[in-house]
């Protein structure tokens, strides 16, 4: 752990990324435990913080750390020591967690904490939880190309090549993340063969890429259906069993979600509805078959 410390982390200046990383598994943990003991009512822990009726949410704390490191990080740059760079970096994780905590309350424009779209906050911080991790790892977007010896050339052959790496990137992320499978979008930005993949596949059927182009392809909206219910749905539950975990559980229990019960709907055909007929003695109501 040390050799890794000294030779991959410090030798290549990603120690105020390390501290970024610790700043913000620290401030989430202890956000996240703090509002479970609130939530249980603990006597000795104190309670929301309010002010003239007013709940004050943990993200205005976090905008606030956000905000100073930041303005500190970019007045010093130029004279900025390691000691210095890494304790505003922690500061700044600290304040990321807090505001991406309640990233759902931003996103719906309404307090959804513990509800069921409050599970979005818990995915934003596994987000930036990866990125960061592929970040201290060495790993970047661009990963074909050495960014050091691009900088370094600055020929206009290498800037006509990068430039058309990062559009067939963001092009093919733009696609996969339409399709709804936002990690393989994600972690694709690092691996290109996963974008690839990710592209050729079905889209889920939730997500804006199927409403585009399989509105009038019931045989390939079936399939996409077929696929989320077999594959997708037990990788579903043991990320909510996670979140639930680490987060803990909503008020609200996991339902299905209304996009999936509207393309049920539209793919299993509706019951024929009866057949209505002159008889002897009037009009009357038969089942069909």
């Amino acid at each position: 752990m040390r050799r890794w410390l000294e030779q991959d982390v410090v030798a290549h200046g990603r120690g105020p990324l390390l501290c970024f990383l610790l700043g913000f598994i620290v401030g989430f943990l202890f956000i996240r435990l703090s509002v479970r003991l609130i939530r249980k009512k603990v006597r000795w822990w104190p309670g929301n913080l309010r002010s003239g009726g007013v709940h004050i949410h943990h993200m205005v704390f976090g905008v606030v750390l956000v905000l100073l490191s930041g303005i500190g990080m970019v007045t010093l740059y130029q004279n900025l020591s390691l000691l210095v760079a890494s304790l505003l970096a922690a500061t700044f994780g600290v304040g990321a967690a807090l505001v991406l905590d309640e990233f759902a309350l931003i996103f719906y424009l309404r307090d959804v904490y513990w509800e069921e779209q409050g599970r979005t906050s818990v995915d934003a911080v596994f987000v930036a939880l990866a990125v960061t991790g592929l970040l201290l790892l060495g790993f970047h977007p661009l990963w074909l190309l050495d960014i050091n010896d691009y900088r370094r050339t600055a020929g206009v052959e290498a800037q006509v090549v990068v430039i058309g790496f990062a559009v067939v990137n963001l092009a093919l992320a733009a696609i996969v993340i339409a399709k709804g499978k936002i990690w393989t979008g994600l972690f694709g930005m690092f691996f290109l063969p996963l974008l690839v993949v990710g592209a050729l596949r079905l889209s889920r059927p939730g997500a804006p890429w199927a409403r585009w182009r399989y509105a009038d392809r019931r045989r390939l909206m079936y399939r996409s259906i077929v696929r989320e219910r077999r594959y997708r749905k037990p990788v579903i539950g043991a990320k909510i069993f996670v979140q639930d975990l680490v987060a803990g559980k909503p008020d609200v229990a996991h339902v299905r979600t209304a996009a999936e019960a509207e393309l049920t709907r539209r793919v299993v055909p509706a019951p024929p509805a009866p057949h209505r007929h002159h008889g002897l003695f009037g009009a009357q109501d038969t089942e069909s078959d």
